[in-house]
């Protein structure tokens, strides 16, 4: 430092110059569908008390829920449901010391997307 040469040091990431890496996206994925499932379960209780309490009540909620807007909330729900439980089955894993490298984690959160895409779908169809 005394020479004048500038020191070479790594740079921190900060948002403005760091470069979101698939394995990031996928860990604030987690985080988001926990967010979207905790808000969501708001929907079978709203079913089971309108059933409880009256037809009027009833009919008007599970008319939104089998409407397109209800299959489409509803498939986005199970997407998440699927999709979170990969993510924490991906951290299980990690947990027991298996697949941390980077190109195997990469794969595993692809899996993730894909796997939770089927998943869903499939419960559409059948369902």
């Amino acid at each position: 430092m005394a020479d004048g040469k500038p020191v070479e040091r790594p740079l921190s990431p900060h948002l403005a110059i760091y470069r979101p890496q698939l394995t990031s996206i996928t860990s604030i994925m987690v985080r988001i569908t926990a967010v979207a499932l905790f808000v969501l379960a708001v929907l079978p209780v709203w079913w089971l008390m309108a059933a409880a309490s009256s037809e009027s009540a009833f009919a008007f909620i599970d008319g939104l829920l089998r409407s397109w807007f209800g299959d489409l909330v509803l498939f986005g729900a199970t997407w998440a449901l699927f999709y979170h439980m990969l993510g924490r089955l991906r951290h299980a894993i990690w947990d027991f010391g298996y697949c941390l490298e980077v190109a195997i984690s990469e794969k595993m959160g692809l899996g993730m997307f894909i796997g939770a895409t089927v998943l869903a779908a499939l419960v559409a169809i059948i369902f």
